[in-house]
């Protein structure tokens, strides 16, 4: 089993920006292991999720960044793969990449992105999974790469990521959970799509994917966004619906349900209601630490 990881979401809304660096400093000054950025510019209350992620990491020292998840079809796949290592470089190796089909394909279309790719959104998926990787792994050289919807024609990929970045695939489908498993680092799903009695259909798939490629399953992390509440008083079946609600003993006794039972090993936390900087605190002072001790 993988030792659980335990992150922190910030919105990246304009009207939360100082909300958001208050839960990134608290992230990094309590032991939290990610601080995840969700990536739809098209709203028009949010900020640039790059810019806001290379800004987080300037004001911290220790906890990993990233994306969750990036949006594919609004920036070419090689130049994604340039402003993720170059974070990485700047930021000291703290960069985690989560990638995605993409959504909400009028926003997407509105500032520019591709139509043709919400055709066959898996097809470009791959081709950009691929060009991704093929960029990483050829600094210094020629990189080419011919798909059916992307091309890269003699790119010079660099600098080098400052370490191995892992990728992480938002997706559900079946083509998603195979891919997922043959080749991406962790699978990244949210509480209010996916409920919890889901994941072990969704485990079976990739673990059979990961061993058919010849790897560990795992090798594949998976992370769960936890959209919640932390409440001062017991909520009955308050883990049931879309957004979790219980006291920190429920949320303990859930989590260390989820990681025995359903092997999830990474957690990222979106407060719902109340002051989100004092829900986050409570996640990473007495949550976290508890599960882990709970877990072995």
């Amino acid at each position: 089993m993988n030792t659980p990881l335990f992150g922190a979401n910030v919105d990246p809304g304009a009207g939360s920006l100082e909300t958001g660096f208050a839960i990134a400093e608290l992230a990094d000054s309590t032991g939290l292991d990610l601080v995840m950025i969700q990536d739809h510019p098209y709203n028009k209350d949010h900020l640039d999720t790059w810019t806001l992620l290379a800004t987080i990491a300037a004001r911290t020292e220790r906890v990993h960044v990233g994306t969750n998840v990036a949006n594919i079809p609004l920036r070419t796949p090689a130049m994604l793969a340039k402003m993720a290592a170059s974070l990485d470089v700047i930021s000291g190796g703290r960069v985690e990449l989560g990638l995605g089909a993409g959504i909400f394909w009028r926003g997407i279309v509105a500032y520019g992105g591709r139509e043709d790719l919400q055709d066959k959104p898996f097809t470009a998926f791959e081709e950009a999974l691929a060009i991704i990787r093929g960029m990483w792994a050829n600094t210094g050289r020629g990189f080419k790469f011919e798909g059916e919807l992307y091309r890269v024609s003699g790119a010079i990929p660099g600098p080098a990521p400052a370490h191995d970045i892992r990728i992480w695939v938002g997706g559900s489908g079946p083509k998603m959970l195979r891919l997922i498993g043959e080749q991406a680092d962790g699978i990244t799903v949210s509480t209010p799509y996916v409920p919890y009695r889901e994941l072990a259909r969704f485990n079976e798939q990739i673990d059979a994917a990961a061993q058919a490629a010849g790897r560990s399953p795992e090798a594949v992390r998976r992370m769960y966004n936890l959209m919640g509440t932390i409440t001062g008083r017991e909520v009955r079946d308050g883990f049931e619906g879309k957004n979790y609600a219980g006291t920190p003993q429920q949320w303990i006794d859930h989590l260390a349900m989820l990681v025995r039972e359903y092997r999830q090993d990474t957690f990222v936390f979106w407060p719902v209601e109340g002051d989100p900087v004092e829900q986050m605190e409570t996640f990473a002072t007495a949550i976290a630490p508890a599960v882990k001790d709970a877990v072995g």
